[in-house]
């Protein structure tokens, strides 16, 4: 088959037919692999062993952009701040572990906190997470952050009015301060379909380890659709700005959202040796989208 293909590249002069033969070729390749020879012993379907092998391929090259990220700013002193946000399951852990699982450990920190304790939710509301804000040289994630308060708290009534009203009022000026102090602030927003959020819930009820995990707020989230959706734009109504942007990923397919978020970063950031790169850097515009006011969201 191999030899058949390289024939016809050789002898073919039309440009369309030989692209299409480079294709069947690259897909015949990357199935050969000991990666897909593996998907395809256990019994996977050609069409998705070969998506999974390719994805694992532009995946790896994306992280070797990514330690090169982190070394250019841990030489030059950069802090860079990364937040998640979006419905549960959108799959914020899964993107998270795609850019974190090969950099260096101790140059990057994940941050997802847990419910405040009674100290905590006396302090000013901002308090517990500056504490975990990048240092100089260092890539911190956030699992959930301070906008907590713009959906989650008001949804299932964890702050007042007021607190909401305030945070809402605070958080622009606050995240321009960051800014200006040298912080480079991105925010994602996994966006997936009522319908794709419910295939998932079944699945984690099917799952005896994940069921386990589930706590009485995730067992009412799926029933919060509408409400979710008016905080949630409201949150980009008013937080969206020109120096802190919503970036929308679009996350019914997990792995294309994982490596599409991952390009926007690396585009993002003028790293060096980027130039170098061996696979494309610019994200996909239906994928990811910057948040815009007149536009309506699908979820």
């Amino acid at each position: 088959m191999k030899k058949d293909l390289e024939y016809i590249k050789a002898h073919v002069k039309d440009e369309e037919v030989r692209k299409r033969v480079e294709a069947v070729q690259k897909k015949i390749d990357a199935l050969s692999k000991k990666s897909g020879l593996k998907l395809l012993a256990k019994g996977k379907k050609v069409k998705k062993a070969l998506r999974t092998v390719m994805y694992e391929e532009e995946l790896a090259k994306l992280q070797v952009e990514l330690i090169k990220l982190q070394n250019w700013v841990f030489e030059n002193k950069k802090r860079v701040l990364i937040i998640f946000e979006g419905r549960d399951t959108a799959g914020r852990g899964g993107v998270i572990k795609c850019f974190t699982e090969k950099l260096k450990s101790r140059r990057h920190r994940v941050v997802a906190l847990p419910k405040p304790n009674e100290i905590e939710a006396g302090q000013f509301y901002f308090q517990r997470y500056f504490a975990h804000l990048p240092n100089p040289g260092e890539i911190v994630f956030f699992d959930r952050s301070w906008y907590n308060r713009a959906i989650v708290e008001p949804t299932f009534g964890f702050c007042t009015e007021d607190q909401y009203e305030k945070f809402m009022q605070e958080v622009p000026d606050i995240e321009q301060s960051l800014i200006d102090s040298g912080i480079t602030i991105v925010k994602f927003w996994l966006s997936i379909s009522k319908e794709e959020q419910q295939k998932r819930f079944r699945k984690r009820e099917k799952d005896p380890l994940k069921r386990l995990s589930l706590t009485p707020v995730d067992k009412e989230i799926e029933w919060m659709w509408d409400r979710i959706t008016y905080y949630k734009e409201e949150m980009f109504s008013r937080t969206h700005t020109t120096f802190s942007p919503w970036i929308i990923v679009k996350s019914n397919d997990k792995k294309s959202a994982r490596l599409e978020s991952i390009r926007y970063v690396l585009s993002h950031l003028p790293y060096e040796g980027r130039e170098e790169a061996e696979i494309n850097l610019h994200p996909d515009p239906d994928i990811v989208q910057r948040y815009h006011r007149k536009s309506k969201q699908i979820d």
